[in-house]
């Protein structure tokens, strides 16, 4: 496998092993989002100083409101995170 192809099965991994956990494999509720981001983005959450922080990346995620982030979504998300730290290590790149 390419190390995109494997990049993709990660994601679709991930995404499956915190989507069981209540029962419901299609979508991850707000507790799952969080033991996601806590586990698998452990220097996302550093500070640990914002407790709204969840809750807004969980609105923001949830995009059709229905209090689930479904596999579109989070890849939305992954995407979105995966481009800003392109940009910020271009940028530090150039200095």
């Amino acid at each position: 496998m390419s190390q995109l192809e494997t990049a993709m099965g990660m994601i679709i991994a991930v995404f499956d092993k915190y989507a069981r956990t209540d029962g419901n494999r299609q979508t991850l509720s707000k507790a799952e989002l969080k033991t996601l981001l806590e586990k698998e983005f452990p220097n996302f959450l550093a500070s640990g100083k914002d407790k709204d922080a969840i809750d807004r990346v969980f609105k923001n995620l949830d995009e059709n409101g229905d209090s689930q982030v479904d596999f579109k979504e989070f890849v939305l998300f992954v995407a979105a995170l995966t481009c800003c730290c392109h940009k910020y290590f271009e940028q530090n790149a150039a200095k």
